[in-house]
């Protein structure tokens, strides 16, 4: 609900107001754009902290160092907990978005590049938008579908292309990651309009933590830890950066400038992932990529201005 008189929303903000109350279109852009900042550094920081942990070991790690920080934060701020009704949809996205998506993607790339990875987030888009239609009730123009497709195949071309056409036993796990994914981002951003987005992703985190202690316990007693200056960073940026900061940012972003917007702007997330590849990971950026780049910012362009 919309604050009534300018007079009442600082206290309004000042007491946890949802982010479809404080964020305007402007500001929500930037918000889920830096959501996407965030999520591109996720394949590569994935890489490094695989140099020093197991991949269940990684995951689990970084699901309970992300619900320390969100943890903390509930207890300090004193957040109510979530209305029974809610705990549902924070389950879908801690299995989306805290378990299955960092798992799936993790175990892809024990033998994917983070090039070829790329692919799923290429398709994350449209897959979010199709199930916000199914879940909220949303229905983008026919405009909005068009440069969504295009985008999307503009994308898919450009990592199928780049990693030689062929399809590797990862690509189970990669699609797999797709769909828990996108039913993660869907549920949570539904949710972000009823509560702040960092409470979404704060309650899921913290929901997730009976599965992802024993987890930790388990898979550190048998995957060897070897902690190098890479492993450490990666671990520290998939479980702060990634797993809470990113997906704050990004479930406002959402809650603002609505669900299949918002996921139009991950079209650009796989070339900021190559291009941290190449900077971090010394991978070789193809030639395609600086026209992949404008396709996309096109497309990018006509869904933001696409009416639904």
């Amino acid at each position: 609900m919309r604050a009534q008189s300018s007079a009442t929303a600082p206290s309004r903000i000042a007491v946890g107001a949802t982010d479809a109350d404080t964020g305007g279109a402007s500001f929500g852009t930037v918000q889920a754009a830096l959501g996407v900042v965030a999520f591109s550094l996720t394949f590569p920081a994935t890489v490094w902290g695989l140099e020093g942990f197991g991949p269940w070991s990684l995951i689990a790690v970084r699901s309970i160092l992300a619900a320390v920080v969100a943890g903390v934060c509930l207890l300090v701020l004193r957040v109510a907990p979530p209305e029974r009704r809610h705990w549902s949809g924070l389950a879908v996205v801690g299995a989306g978005v805290v378990l299955g998506f960092p798992l799936l993607t993790t175990l892809a790339l024990q033998t994917s590049t983070t090039a070829h990875a790329a692919v799923v987030v290429g398709l994350l888009p449209l897959t979010t938008a199709l199930l916000s239609a199914l879940r909220v009730g949303t229905r983008p123009s026919r405009t909005f579908w068009i440069a969504a497709l295009a985008g999307a195949a503009a994308v898919i071309a450009f990592t199928v292309q780049q990693s030689g056409g062929a399809l590797t036993s990862a690509d189970a796990y990669l699609f797999g990651a797709l769909l828990v994914c996108a039913a993660g981002y869907t549920e949570g951003g539904r949710l972000a309009r009823v509560m702040p987005g960092w409470q979404v992703i704060g309650w899921a985190l913290v929901l997730c933590l009976p599965l992802t202690v024993p987890m930790a316990a388990v898979a550190l007693s048998f995957e060897p830890v070897h902690l190098t200056a890479h492993a450490v960073t990666g671990l520290l940026w998939v479980a702060i950066g990634s797993q809470f900061l990113g997906l704050v940012v990004w479930y406002r972003g959402m809650a603002a400038i609505g669900i299949p917007k918002a996921s139009q702007l991950q079209l650009a997330q796989p070339l900021l992932t190559l291009v941290w590849s190449v900077l971090l990971l010394g991978e070789h950026l193809p030639v395609a990529a600086p026209l992949t780049a404008a396709a996309v910012l096109v497309c990018i362009a006509v869904t933001q201005r696409a009416r639904g």
